[in-house]
């Protein structure tokens, strides 16, 4: 994983902790779907991105998130580095078979790292 990628992966996961910690999950989750797109191709931090969902769905008692996060949690250590949707954001209002589009500020750095 090159030095740009591993970079922004850090900082998606730290704004979010940020986020956690000053109770603004908005932000907080758009930090962690930022996450979650950048690392679907490594199984380790893919399943965090999906733990931290699932322990921000317990904050806010978003029960469905959590729900959601558990199956996920498992399929990202089991399949990210045979299939992953492409751009799928990881929330459990979100099929978690359904690619999308990679925001461009992304597209950059899973090219050059993946």
């Amino acid at each position: 994983m090159q030095s740009q990628l591993k970079s922004a992966i850090a900082e998606a996961f730290a704004q979010a902790d940020t986020n956690l910690r000053l109770k603004q999950p908005g932000r907080a989750f758009e930090w962690l779907e930022r996450a979650h797109i950048l690392t679907q191709r490594h199984p380790y931090l893919h399943a965090k991105s999906h733990w931290l969902m699932l322990r921000l769905g317990l904050q806010t008692k978003n029960y469905r998130e959590v729900l959601g996060q558990i199956p996920r949690i498992v399929a990202a250590l089991l399949f990210s580095r045979i299939w992953v949707p492409i751009g799928n954001t990881g929330r459990a209002r979100v099929s978690a078979f359904l690619p999308m589009t990679v925001p461009e500020d992304l597209q950059q750095l899973l090219a050059n790292g993946n």
